[in-house]
């Protein structure tokens, strides 16, 4: 968007000025952390450091100059880089405080005396004036928990960080008994060292504890620091996902132009959100994952209308602090993404099987068609519905045993799954239910609509138990039949970096390409990033590349995690099962 940025639906100038300012107090920040931590490990550097804020005055940001300040350092110049504003205010209020306090004492020739203190003085001028300048850089807005929950950490984590504290120092005490230390006098002693290295040891004389165990101690108050920090500084976690009116007005648009994207359907997904364009013929829809706006998918509606989607949902992004990144694009849309700022990287091919193509015949086909016989011969059948056509207490049995066969506790998909099966709203997707020569029911698949004559794969289960195979078999029974429910084309499983497998085999293909085979066949091993490769690659596919969209490289890692997180691979750690934000329910 050239020289303009989108702030708050609005268009804001932004000068090379102001942006050089806002990087030089990033910047500033990095370097201040680097010190912090090299001093919390290099011994002499750091008792420099803190003979120095002793004995002259204190260096800005390196009160401690150690895993505290270190820690407090780096969140402040993550969160500055993600131009939130609390951050900015913060900065602005403790640097102009130590501003004011070295312009009050430079008054004192004592402290005039040392070049040291000058130097800090026009570090902290300079950070001042670039906060200053920079300050419409930094718009991005906070959760309005985030106060609260900051003061909840804070006193809690306290709480129990100072008393671990207290049980290492009793634990490795090694003082002599003729100085006996109360457990008061251990709490306290611990506490101090929560907040510095240098902590005065003649307050304490009872207490001789190991170097491990100080600096130990210290690295919980850095954990600490972190928590509050986060706590304070956390991006809105989530806005209002679909509304009963959102999701009527999206069905509208898929109704008129589903047929341009196989995800389109999936837009549908109730714990997202939506932004939609100011004529209402186009819809970005979405899910805050980690920090980051997740899309997934191309825009719906009309093409023309796009950007009108494109830019609030940008705008909504960067006022929130978000990363704004699109899963599983089209080349088209790709396109337009790239005309708003974001870069494209090739995330894998999507398997389209045009039915008047497919055939079983031929000898590449040999391997499929002896698969599909040996199951059909074994004495299994396929029943092909619509899930309008399912009596109700049909569906709870088919929910009931897809449940049971489910691989894990967690419901797997986001941008190439519903994450709901059997709502009423869902009629018109298509159920395939494959029975043994018995009558049991031993597999189920779930398509969606993809317009009016095409199906995009939503769900796939099966007993373990059942004839290997089955999918392929059950797959086959719907392209050979799919002229009776009227359908022309079936979009299968995605292929994260088909391409690397198919050139990486080939003859004449070099050593990067060879080893980032290698490396991807390696993760196959748990992910079935190969396997679903070669899975789909039976039928013959047109293959259709979709792309992951970003604005900065850097960003990658973390739009990885929570690309992660939102298919269902990662779950936030450490958390308690009952913390965890719960999904939305279906409306039934």
């Amino acid at each position: 968007m050239g020289d303009e940025q989108v702030v708050a639906g609005r268009q804001k100038p932004r000068t090379v000025t102001q942006r050089r300012a806002a990087g030089f107090t990033v910047w500033y920040l990095r370097a201040v952390t680097f010190i912090n931590f090299l001093s919390a490990v290099w011994v002499s550097l750091g008792q420099d450091l803190r003979q120095h804020n002793t004995a002259n005055y204190f260096t800005p940001y390196m009160l401690t100059a150690g895993f505290a300040s270190g820690a407090f350092t780096m969140f402040l110049a993550i969160t500055m880089r993600r131009r939130k504003r609390a951050a900015w205010i913060l900065n602005l209020v403790l640097s102009g405080l130590f501003l004011l306090l070295f312009a009050f004492t430079m008054v004192f020739p004592e402290i005039r005396a040392h070049a040291q203190n000058w130097i800090s003085l026009a570090l902290t001028a300079a950070f001042v004036a670039a906060l200053g300048v920079g300050r419409r850089e930094f718009y991005a807005k906070g959760d309005r928990s985030n106060p609260k929950l900051a003061s909840a950490v804070a006193v809690g984590g306290l709480l129990v960080t100072s008393l671990i504290a207290a049980l290492l120092v009793t634990a490795t005490n090694r003082a002599h008994d003729d100085h006996r230390s109360t457990f008061l006098d251990r709490w306290r002693y611990g506490t101090m060292r929560l907040v510095s290295l240098a902590a005065d040891d003649r307050r304490f004389a009872g207490i001789t504890t190991p170097g491990w165990v100080n600096v130990t101690i210290n690295v919980l108050s850095a954990l600490l620091l972190c928590a509050v920090l986060y706590a304070a500084f956390r991006s809105r976690r989530a806005v209002d996902p679909l509304t009963e009116e959102d999701e009527e007005r999206l069905r509208a648009l898929l109704d008129r132009h589903g047929e341009r994207d196989s995800l389109g359907y999936f837009s549908l997904r109730r714990e997202k959100s939506v932004v939609w364009s100011p004529t209402g013929k186009a819809a970005v829809a979405y899910r805050v994952v980690s920090g980051v706006s997740l899309a997934s998918g191309d825009p719906i509606g009309d093409p023309e209308a796009w950007p009108g989607a494109i830019e609030p949902w940008l705008a909504e992004a960067r006022e929130h602090g978000w990363l704004p990144a699109v899963m599983g694009a089209s080349e088209e849309a790709g396109t337009i993404y790239a005309r708003h700022g974001l870069d494209a990287l090739e995330l894998g091919d999507e398997a389209i099987v045009e039915i008047d193509e497919f055939t079983l015949e031929g000898r590449a086909m040999r391997t499929v068609r002896q698969a599909y016989n040996r199951v059909k011969r074994a004495g299994y059948t396929v029943r092909v519905r619509r899930h309008e056509e399912i009596p109700a207490e049909e569906m709870a049995e088919l929910l009931r045993r897809a449940d049971d066969w489910r691989d894990g506790a967690t419901e797997r998909g986001f941008s190439m799954a519903l994450g709901r099966l059997g709502d009423p709203a869902d009629g018109r997707c298509v159920m395939l239910e494959c029975t043994d020569g018995e009558g049991r029911l031993r597999a189920l698949l779930s398509f969606v609509p993809w317009g009016p004559r095409g199906l995009s794969l939503d769900l796939m289960r099966r007993d373990r138990d059942s004839e290997n195979g089955l999918m392929e078999f059950m797959v086959i029974e719907l392209l050979q039949r799919a002229p009776e429910i009227k359908i022309t084309q079936v979009s299968l499983n995605f292929a994260v970096f088909r391409s690397v497998f198919e050139r990486g085999s080939r003859l004449g293909a070099g050593p990067v390409l060879r080893l980032w085979r290698s490396l991807l066949g390696f993760f196959s091993r748990w992910w079935q990033i190969e396997s679903l490769y070669r899975a789909n690659a039976k039928y013959r596919p047109i293959w259709e590349p979709r792309f992951l969209l970003f604005e900065k490289s850097g960003d990658l890692p973390r739009i990885a995690v929570a690309a992660a997180r939102a298919e269902g691979f990662l779950e936030a750690p450490g958390l308690p099962k009952w913390l965890h934000r719960k999904h939305l329910e279906s409306r039934r």
